[in-house]
């Protein structure tokens, strides 16, 4: 089987790649262990995040770091052996967390990120998706007046991106949401993004798409990549599938494949988790709620109200410790009426981050006919469809829509 292009990597990225080379007019087969949408990309909260801002930092403040470190902080934990092993990148987190560095990426990201929901709602039209996606945007709450000061430093570089924050009391974020309880002090209410009821669905329908143009799912191990002539080839179920040019989307799991090939990129993980409730009789959501204080989010999915932890540090593969589950839990029974539990154990995926908080997006430095695109940290469903439209643009030889140098491989040396 030979096409023009391997994709390896079946989530949010990998398939929007794949749809977007498919139709440029490449023949496209895309690679991975499992079906589309069923790792990393299932398990988020379904933002489409237009504006988020500032990326998740390093905590500088020594009181926020004494809470991650005595384990009070229910937003973060870590396993101590895994620690060693991740100082090297950590130290180099912190330096990226610096206050000019946060806006620095933050301009780096804007016109990435501006393009967000312009290009997901695109493909949702396309794959007929569109029944997943709300544009109440999302809000943002707060316990104490300090947590909401720190965060109103963001409106006006919103402000200057023209993305819209709304500053709400108590009251007002009731009379959105009036199923929440009255245990907060007030909120944020951000208008631009959108939100999804089933991200691994969408996922799902953007592969169904991929299909219906002509492109090629195949189950594979992308482990097995390797050059083949002048291209490369990868074992599938159905045999071997060659291609002049490869696609690495495989997210956390990027480096199993490219550390073989010499590369030595920073690539770390954040571990999640998430579980499912069932709401009490006549309670509901219309839009995403973060609680950063309390260090989880809740959305409304197809499956329930979806409680979505923070980031563990840990092992990529290391055993489950939903511990941040049960804390948020809690927490959570405070501000929503959540009943009881709908599946038996929490949901476990890992979001690859890189120290800068940017993705690798374009060609691999030593390999003709090998490209890249992960890297995507807390934003990776977010971004899918707009790497998706840049990487195809830089491999079919477009002017691209937005500068592609700042998300180089060759910036880590």
């Amino acid at each position: 089987m030979h096409y023009d292009t391997l994709v390896l990597g079946g989530g949010i990225v990998g398939v929007s790649i794949a749809v977007h080379l498919q139709e440029r007019g490449r023949a496209v087969a895309l690679v991975d262990r499992r079906g589309p949408g069923e790792e990393t990309s299932y398990g988020n909260a379904g933002l489409v995040e237009r504006c988020s801002l500032l990326p998740v930092a390093f905590p500088r403040q020594l009181s926020a770091l004494a809470a991650i470190v005595l384990k009070r902080y229910p937003g973060a934990n870590f396993h101590w052996s895994a620690l060693p092993a991740l100082a090297p990148w950590l130290l180099a987190y912190r330096r990226f967390s610096a206050p000019d560095q946060l806006v620095a990426t933050a301009r780096i990201m804007q016109p990435l990120l501006d393009v967000t929901v312009a290009e997901h709602r695109r493909l949702a039209r396309a794959a007929q998706a569109e029944g997943f996606f709300r544009d109440t945007g999302w809000v943002k709450i707060y316990r104490t007046e300090a947590a909401h000061a720190a965060e109103r430093e963001e409106i006006p570089l919103a402000a200057e991106f023209g993305y819209k924050a709304r500053e709400m009391s108590r009251e007002e974020v009731l009379a959105l949401e009036p199923s929440l309880k009255p245990s907060f002090r007030s909120g944020i209410l951000w208008s631009d993004p959108d939100s999804v009821s089933s991200p691994g669905g969408v996922t799902k329908a953007y592969a169904a798409y991929f299909q219906e143009i002509g492109g090629t799912l195949l189950a594979g191990d992308a482990q097995t990549l390797a050059q083949d002539g002048q291209g490369w080839s990868v074992a599938t179920a159905e045999g071997a599938a060659g291609a002049r040019e490869a696609v690495v989307a495989l997210g956390p799991w990027s480096m199993d494949v490219l550390s073989p090939l010499g590369y030595r990129l920073p690539l770390a993980v954040k571990r999640g988790y998430h579980m499912h409730y069932h709401a009490e009789a006549g309670a509901g959501l219309s839009r995403p709620v973060l609680d950063e204080e309390g260090g989880y989010a809740i959305t409304p999915m197809l499956q329930g109200i979806r409680l979505t932890t923070g980031a563990e540090f840990a092992r990529r593969d290391a055993p489950k410790t939903p511990v941040q589950v049960d804390k948020a839990e809690r927490i959570a029974r405070s501000l929503f009426p959540l009943a009881g539990r709908a599946e038996a154990e929490p949901w476990m995926g890992a979001r690859p981050i890189f120290p800068d908080s940017r993705p690798v997006i374009g060609p691999a430095p030593r390999h003709r006919g090998l490209w890249l695109a992960f890297g995507h940290q807390h934003l990776g469903f977010t971004l899918g469809p707009a790497t998706g439209r840049l990487l195809a643009e830089m491999m079919t030889g477009e002017k691209t829509f937005v500068d592609a140098a700042p998300f180089a491989a060759t910036r880590f040396g």
